[in-house]
């Protein structure tokens, strides 16, 4: 059974670009209210007053907030003003869009720098850990519930090893079985939990792996449609899976890449 989403709230964790903002575009045509969290530069945060101005204009309610994602005292502030802000109702869709990480070598190359301890416990708890430290907040506050939908990015890295993606592929890695556990954890609760692996995608995040012009050339050639995957198309995803009501499709790894890991 599909269910309409006009009125519900979602919550998006990296909100302003990329994969994030689109689903935030595409979620407030389908009258989702909107709560985002991002991190951004005063430089950023005009872009983003331009956003909710934007999502606004939908008829939706929509508050980002300037805020580390990964942080604790992130989620102690926020996490009651959501239920404050949703009327203390369930959120029917939580998306974990956070794309931030060390992109180096374990091992120094050409005399160059090497992943830190730090750089690494950094990379695995924003893009990974504070998937269930947030899913934890949420679920104690009763912010999730029946018909909620859990989504966590991640990517072909969880497999594939290129130069520098050494801790964010550990991270993705991490984060699906974060989301297998999770899963199981809350069927009882009848909350989904899936992670959406997405095609090579154009964001900022991209364009910081150093390698990347490579990555866009290879996937544009090899994927079936003969382009990369979109923002949109990952959005377009998230809402037809959140559109149905039950819980039955869960703890799984949804190709989002118009079959590229297929012939890539």
């Amino acid at each position: 059974m599909t269910t309409s989403l006009e009125g519900t709230w979602a919550l998006i964790l990296g909100a302003s670009s990329g994969i994030g903002l689109a689903n935030a575009r595409a979620l407030a045509l389908e009258g989702v209210n909107i709560l985002g969290v991002h991190f951004d530069t005063a430089e950023g945060q005009e872009k983003t007053a331009a956003t909710v101005e934007e999502l606004r204009a939908t008829g939706v309610a929509v508050h980002f907030f300037n805020a580390n994602a990964a942080a604790a005292a992130t989620r102690a502030e926020l996490v009651p003003r959501f239920a404050e802000l949703t009327g203390g109702r369930p959120l029917k869709i939580l998306l974990h869009s956070l794309a931030f990480g060390t992109l180096l070598p374990y091992l120094p190359a050409d005399g160059g720098p090497a992943m830190t301890n730090r750089q690494m416990d950094m990379t695995l708890n924003v893009m990974a850990h504070s998937l269930v430290y947030w899913t934890q907040d949420l679920h104690r506050t009763g912010l999730l519930g029946e018909g909620s939908g859990i989504f966590a990015m991640t990517s072909a890295g969880d497999q594939r090893i290129s130069a520098n993606y050494g801790a964010v592929s550990a991270a993705k890695c991490a984060l699906e079985s974060h989301v297998r556990q999770l899963a199981v954890e809350l069927a009882p609760s009848r909350v989904a939990v899936n992670s959406l692996r997405a095609g090579v995608t154009v964001t900022p995040s991209l364009e910081r792996i150093p390698e990347h012009r490579t990555l866009v050339e290879l996937a544009t050639r090899n994927n079936p449609h003969r382009r990369l995957t979109r923002p949109e198309d990952v959005a377009e995803a998230v809402v037809l899976l959140s559109r149905a009501s039950s819980s039955w499709i869960t703890g799984n790894i949804i190709g989002v890449d118009g079959g590229e890991a297929l012939t890539t």
